[in-house]
């Protein structure tokens, strides 16, 4: 937001979203993304902190206007007037005293999530009164992961039921569906065959997945290998592809059954809940070379699979970053290293480890996110009450 901003405002509600780390600014616009589908009128404004550089583009940000202006300037206060948000949600701290006190005159509603204790600002001199009480008086609440956060504020002055202790903002997922009476009949087809599933399959990955699968039949004989296609149209050269490799190969879209022969299951990717929910162990592929887009591992870790994953991870990197000191993902770079990966993690005692370690952390955030859709829907809602009444 280096410039001043033209673009006439939109008619209806406005929430303004502003991070101050890209783990937070893509989980404000997973969290702003579930909020239009509630309300289709809702109009998405995103600032962050300079230096963060480009964020990528997501689902739940209508307007992404780059590096929120220093406070006081020009920009700054142009921003408000012009825009005049009817909530803004602000993640971390580097908070501006200036924008806060406009905010309040304006009357713009506002919410502090996920600030950390080193994110509070500091009380220059201990014999002044502590500004602290004023600046966040501006916050409708203050929802945070730091009991230390909780007790500056109370000393502060903030009255306690504004102060919310709750997870720390993540992304988190909503679990794809699938159709029960097709698992079920799958689960006894298969009984107790090993599988693993590779989702949205580019064909240049190919080869390195069936070198992949045949290293692991030497062991797992009977092991099943779920090639979930990212583009439907290649399924005919992939089929081809399977069987000049030697392996034997069925075709789940063109109806043909699976027998104790098949080693290699080719489908497309529209059903993935299906294959989550059936596959202990699951390559997220788009991602085995390092130029490729990579996926969210969050859809795949809600069902409980292990998620496996390449060099490729695209704008989703913060996202395994913050998975893999939970030890919820692990990364593979070679066809070995894969094969290795896939018998090591089909032992049932260690998948259900290393699921349960997914699970959790993709589940650590959900509570806040409930928490937080509930307290801007009601923020909204009273909104509208009192711009409705006479």
């Amino acid at each position: 937001m280096t410039k001043l901003e033209t673009q006439t405002r939109p008619e209806g509600e406005i929430l303004w979203l502003h991070a101050t780390t890209i783990q937070r600014y893509l989980a404000l616009c997973d969290i702003a993304h579930r909020l239009k589908s509630m309300r289709p009128d809702l109009f998405v404004l995103a600032t962050w902190e300079a230096g963060m550089g480009q964020m990528p583009e997501t689902e739940g940000c209508d307007h992404a206007l780059g590096a929120l202006a220093p406070d006081q300037s020009p920009e700054s206060r142009y921003f408000l007037n012009h825009w005049r948000p009817d909530l803004c949600l602000w993640a971390g701290g580097n908070l501006r005293r200036g924008m806060m006190r406009q905010m309040r005159e304006l009357g713009i509603s506002a919410l502090l999530v996920d600030i950390e204790e080193q994110e509070l600002p500091t009380r220059k001199l201990r014999w002044l009164p502590d500004q602290r009480r004023r600046l966040f008086g501006g916050f409708n609440a203050v929802l945070t992961p730091a009991k230390a956060v909780q007790r500056q504020l109370i000393k502060a002055g903030m009255p306690r039921d504004q102060i919310h202790l709750t997870s720390p903002l993540r992304l988190s997922a909503v679990p794809p569906g699938c159709d029960q009476q097709v698992l079920a009949s799958l689960q006894q087809r298969l009984g107790s065959r090993p599988v693993w599933l590779a989702s949205r399959v580019q064909l240049a990955e190919l080869p390195q997945l069936l070198d992949s699968h045949r290293t692991a039949l030497r062991l797992l004989h009977r092991m099943l290998l779920v090639i979930a296609l990212d583009d439907p149209e290649s399924c005919a050269r992939a089929r081809n592809l399977v069987q000049d490799s030697g392996l034997n190969c069925t075709d789940w879209n063109a109806n043909e059954e699976i027998n104790d022969y098949t080693q290699i299951l080719i489908t497309d990717s529209a059903n993935l809940g299906l294959w989550y929910r059936l596959a202990p162990v699951t390559l997220l592929a788009s991602s085995l070379q390092p130029q490729m887009p990579g996926q969210s591992p969050l859809e795949a870790l809600a069902l409980g699979t292990v998620v496996l994953h390449g060099p490729g991870c695209g704008h989703h990197q913060p996202v395994y970053d913050q998975l893999a000191p939970l030890k919820a993902t692990k990364q593979i770079r070679t066809a070995r290293e894969l094969a290795e990966a896939v018998i090591h993690l089909s032992a049932p005692d260690v998948a259900a480890r290393w699921a349960l370690a997914g699970w959790t952390a993709v589940t650590e955030g959900a509570a806040m996110t409930d928490q937080l859709l509930e307290q801007v829907q009601d923020i909204l809602d009273l909104r509208e009450e009192t711009h409705a009444a006479p």
